[in-house]
């Protein structure tokens, strides 16, 4: 805004400095100055005020030039009496007068208009001014805001990070007590090789009792690391191509050391049989099996093989059967009361799923849907000898909607689909009664699952997938108990 004002500045001086030549200078110009204008004149300059002798009929008077209330420069003129003839002197100077005056009056006018258009000039960029600070102004509020958002973002990060110190202090503790087993190992190694040098030259009596300790503290902390949360699943390991688009295939969690038996049920429903192979390599690369007849067929693919025992849901009924693998009788058999069936309260992909049961760390599970549920997911922990309901929970999951389920440390797992992308996007924790939406993906390699189950002693989900039998690891976060081992 300063050149501007500059501007109108300079024009007002020189507006200025032509008022004071014409009270100056117009006089002599005309001839109307302190000298005689004719010997019959007589008259002279008053230089006290500026004008000529008050003689109207023989003389002129100039005065000085003003301005008016719009700055423009006025001269005012008293001309003598005109006389009649056109050839006088006093006439023409009267006439050289008027065009002089003309002149300025002309050359005033186009300063005029110089004037008007640079204070308008002026006035536009003081309107541009005054956007300009107030968009600075808005600018200046917006990052205020923005800085006031990024401040709340970076504070609530921090609320979140701020639980997780107790838990890495935790590990701290539990990293010290590894080096310690490690350090108690190596010192027992030492003294074992001492003793295989020197015959009787140590207690063993204190060396057994210092192995079953720590032998005993191991197994106490392994227990703590038995269960958690599941954090990711591995890439798909294909097993074996086998069977028909539906079924199911598992080992038995509760098998004692060296029994890797392999059990094998192809379809979901009005089958009888189930394929026992005596070892995870002989069901990969051969086609030798035992066979099992079942008394009744089964329904679904949600059969489990546990203990010894194979416990499968009844075709078109709610009854669960356990059948002994060994004697091949049943040892018990038990209704689950209000559980839907015959494709009544199926997962997404149907095949008469409606009772998938389910083992895990913490033993035998059943889950289903009810009408007294609205046809959401109920979960029911099983005694595995008398087939008895422990404990139920009712989720608010629509069990149609899920794709596939599986139980892991207490805390049942749902995924979104059967077919194509597919992810672990619900998770039911009974310890609490609470649940909470994830996000865990994983490869659905041959676009339909019918069967997702975990194995508690492979640490691994087993699964049927369009005619393929697929293995996937799980990534579990451990939280070591704090209490003394």
């Amino acid at each position: 805004m300063s050149v501007p004002l500059l501007k109108i500045g300079a024009v007002l001086s020189t507006m200025a400095m032509i008022t004071n030549w014409m009270s100056q200078t117009l006089p002599s110009l005309v001839g109307l100055n302190t000298t005689k204008l004719s010997a019959a004149s007589g008259g002279t300059l008053d230089r006290s005020t500026g004008v000529l002798p008050t003689n109207p009929e023989e003389s002129w008077q100039v005065y000085s030039s003003a301005q008016d209330s719009e700055g423009r420069c006025i001269c005012t003129v008293v001309a003598p009496q005109q006389s009649m003839c056109s050839r006088d002197a006093r006439t023409k100077q009267l006439r050289q007068l008027l065009e002089k005056v003309q002149n300025m009056s002309q050359s005033i006018e186009v300063l005029d208009r110089r004037t008007q258009r640079d204070l308008q000039y002026v006035e536009k960029m003081e309107n541009q001014m005054k956007g300009l600070e107030s968009k600075f102004k808005q600018v200046e509020e917006s990052h205020k805001q923005h800085l006031a958002r990024q401040f709340k973002a970076i504070k609530a990060k921090m609320d979140e990070l701020r639980p997780l110190i107790p838990v890495l202090e935790e590990y701290k503790a539990d990293a010290k007590l590894v080096l310690q087993f490690k350090e108690e190992v190596q010192n027992l190694t030492s003294v074992l090789n001492e003793l295989q040098e020197e015959i009787g030259a140590y207690d063993y009596d204190e060396l057994q009792s210092r192995v079953s300790n720590l032998e005993e503290r191991l197994r106490a902390c392994m227990q703590k690391l038995a269960c958690g949360k599941l954090t990711g699943i591995s890439d798909p390991v294909t097993v074996k191509t086998s069977g028909s688009r539906f079924g199911s295939w598992m080992t038995d969690p509760l098998a004692p050391e060296g029994d890797n038996r392999v059990w094998y049920m192809d379809g979901y429903h009005n089958n009888r049989f189930v394929r026992e192979y005596r070892s995870m390599i002989d069901f990969m690369n051969t086609d030798n099996f035992t066979s099992h007849r079942l008394p009744h067929p089964w329904s679904g693919t949600g059969q489990v093989v546990y203990n010894g025992s194979i416990y499968f849901n009844k075709f078109q009924s709610h009854i669960i059967i356990r059948f002994d693998l060994k004697s091949e009788t049943i040892l018990k058999t038990r209704s689950l009361d209000y559980a839907g069936y015959n494709n009544m309260y199926h997962y997404a992909w149907g095949g008469h799923s409606d009772i998938d049961l389910m083992v895990d760390e913490n033993g035998l599970w059943a889950v289903y849907a009810t009408n007294q549920n609205a046809g959401n997911i109920v979960i029911s922990k099983l005694d595995p000898i008398s087939l008895q309901i422990l404990q139920t929970w009712n989720t608010s999951y629509p069990k149609r909607s899920a794709g596939e389920a599986f139980i892991i440390c207490g805390t049942l797992y749902v995924t979104n689909g059967y077919s194509g992308g597919t992810k672990v996007h619900y998770a039911y924790q009974t310890n609490a009664s609470t649940y909470e939406y994830i996000d865990i993906p994983f490869q659905n390699k041959y676009s339909h699952i019918s069967m997702l189950d975990y194995n508690p002693k492979d640490r691994a989900l087993y699964a049927w997938n369009n005619g393929h039998q697929i293995l996937y690891n799980v990534t579990l976060f451990h939280v070591i108990r704090s209490d003394e081992l």
